[in-house]
């Protein structure tokens, strides 16, 4: 770690004991309170206080005017911590899920009128927002399959479609979709795609129901969103026409190394958890931690969690020397490691719990949905190992293509 990378690593974990921790009964009290599952608690705002106040606020962003500046080599250290409590961390210090891939989208390709709308406000933590790429109708992990339409019509756009696995979307503070849709249906296959920024409360926009995961229902929620002529103004376009298909990809990229980190943090805590138990818990007169399996299972999730959180390095390091398109296979790499290593290692941990693993009381069930999810999110596992296998393929024959045989 770099001196500050190792400063802010620190402060991080001294702010996870102090507030974070003691903070998840509340949150859970709060949350079964309510009735609602959608409900914003305050403890998450006394938290977000508090990290502003500590100064570990909007960590991910690599631009020094929004945050410290971090190379992803010092973020990724920290993103693991986050992982480690998944409801609370990441929104805790502004730095979770949707909204760090929108308001890195916003700085990379907003107007100076989308910055000030919508980017200060997701700065400042006072604002969510939601991304709405993927649609029930065809395989969104081929983004040029998408059929939103956004046909112009004066000085305006018209969306009409429908989109699924909106994250946020049912977050009480959003307020803005990043959505993708086809402004070119005829154009060049990786040109027909752009990008607006819609406000959620514009008409025409109707947020059918929420998607529970496993039977969670996220309090971020996972929305189903109809688009019924839908009018945006032109100013709404993200860059330019046809940009859509290059902003999804510049999106990703750090995104997807936000998850692995976050993955290698809870297979971190699961891995915690199982030995605590393994210790306590006492079968035929001995304590499991005696048993030579369950030493097996500790022994072989402490050499997968170190072997993700090498190769997520590796990434990171990639990232920063030679830019994400260089690094795009070992992206690919950890987007399919980490979640299947951080499955393993909670899996495990669920089976010490025995039938407590399988119930509330722990959050390793919670973990178990949120991890399998991931290898859904962001693209599919397949289409990960398709990058990964065409770039072996062509690494042999530079004139290979799947078409020429």
């Amino acid at each position: 770690m770099t001196e500050r990378g190792r400063d802010y690593h620190d402060r991080l974990l001294a702010f996870m004991d102090e507030h974070v921790y003691p903070a998840e009964p509340v949150y859970r009290e709060q949350m079964a309170e309510s009735g609602d599952p959608h409900h914003h608690p305050q403890v998450l705002e006394d938290l977000k206080a508090e990290a502003r106040k500590q100064g570990l606020w909007n960590l991910f962003h690599p631009h020094p005017e929004w945050g410290p500046g971090l190379t992803n080599m010092e973020y990724a250290p920290l993103a693991e911590i986050t992982g480690r409590s998944p409801d609370l961390a990441p929104e805790a210090i502004n730095c979770n899920a949707p909204d760090t891939g929108n308001m890195e989208v916003l700085t990379l390709f907003g107007t100076d009128e989308h910055k000030e709308k919508w980017l200060k406000p997701l700065l400042a933590g006072e604002i969510a927002s939601a991304f709405a790429m993927t649609e029930p109708a065809v395989a969104s992990s081929d983004a040029t399959n998408i059929e939103l339409r956004m046909e112009k019509d004066g000085d305006e756009y018209v969306l009409n479609g429908r989109k699924w696995w909106t994250s946020n979307a049912m977050h009480r503070n959003c307020k803005v979709l990043i959505v993708m849709g086809k402004t070119d249906p005829d154009g060049p296959k990786h040109r027909q795609q752009s990008m607006m920024v819609v406000p959620l409360d514009t008409p025409g926009v109707t947020v059918l129901r929420n998607l529970p995961v496993f039977g969670y229902a996220d309090r971020e929620g996972h929305a189903e969103v109809l688009f019924e002529d839908v009018r945006v103004p032109k100013s709404a376009l993200l860059a330019g026409e046809g940009d859509g298909f290059m902003i999804s990809q510049a999106r990703l990229g750090p995104g997807r190394i936000h998850h692995a980190m976050r993955s290698i943090g809870m297979a971190e805590r699961a891995l915690d958890l199982m030995v605590d138990r393994a210790q306590s818990r006492v079968t035929f007169g001995e304590p499991l931690a005696n048993r030579a399996n369950i030493q097996d299972w500790i022994a072989e999730s402490r050499i997968e969690i170190e072997m993700a959180r090498l190769l997520t390095l590796k990434a990171a390091y990639l990232m920063d020397t030679v830019g994400n398109q260089k690094a795009r296979v070992e992206i690919a790499a950890i987007k399919i490691a980490a979640p299947q290593m951080a499955l393993k290692v909670i899996d495990r941990a669920i089976q010490v719990h025995g039938g407590g693993g399988v119930s509330n009381d722990f959050p390793l069930a919670s973990f178990y949905a949120h991890q399998r999810t991931l290898r859904l999110a962001d693209g599919p596992d397949e289409v990960h190992k398709r990058t990964i296998a065409m770039t072996e393929l062509r690494r042999r024959d530079p004139d290979w293509s799947p078409k020429k045989r």
